[in-house]
């Protein structure tokens, strides 16, 4: 079905070449369309797998991951470790927190899952609604980190893909002063 990880996501057209606003707000010459691979159940089964089988020995007891992309992956990979998958939603406030009766018991074992790391605001964003509930972050798994310098959280992070991806704080995107259109995908 596939060789590689990589070729999941040229397979299923999800790497774009262009010129992209992300949701941190930086400005990148490439984006990752992770719905475009998150559409092939074969693909998220896979990937999904990776997380669980990483993850395994960590003693999971729940998994939690961000709206929108993160709910997909949270289910896949709390069905494959027989756990339950809940998501953290964003607030008016930016913030996000578990709704819709979710909850966490104190110390319960949480990893946390996410699609793309840039920047890694949603997944702290995550481990602070965890950390609100009293729930323990035991480790975080994405599709892909695509961050030019590694993001510590203090727990194991594991990626499907590690695809450093150069990405330019709009006052000095060269794309920008190319005059390329920029374009934002996406829903953030």
């Amino acid at each position: 079905m596939y060789d590689s990880v990589e070729s999941m996501f040229e397979k299923s057209g999800a790497v774009l070449n262009g010129h992209f606003l992300l949701a941190s707000g930086r400005h990148s010459p490439v984006y990752w369309e992770k719905f475009q691979v998150l559409q092939f159940p074969e693909y998220t089964v896979a990937l999904c797998t990776l997380f669980a089988r990483f993850f395994r020995k960590y003693n999971v007891q729940l998994v939690a991951g961000p709206t929108t992309g993160g709910v997909i992956l949270a289910f896949e990979t709390a069905r494959q470790l027989a756990v339950r998958g809940i998501f953290a939603e964003k607030t008016s406030s930016g913030c996000r927190e578990f709704r819709r009766g979710f909850n966490i018991s104190p110390g319960e074992r949480v990893l946390i899952v996410d699609d793309i790391l840039t920047t890694g605001t949603s997944v702290r964003e995550v481990v602070n609604a965890v950390n609100a509930k009293k729930g323990l972050v035991v480790g975080i798994a994405v599709l892909v980190d695509r961050s030019e310098t590694p993001v510590d959280f203090g727990v194991p992070l594991f990626s499907c893909l590690h695809s450093v991806t150069e990405t330019y704080a709009p006052e000095n995107c060269p794309l920008c002063i190319q005059n390329i259109p920029l374009v934002k995908p996406g829903s953030s």
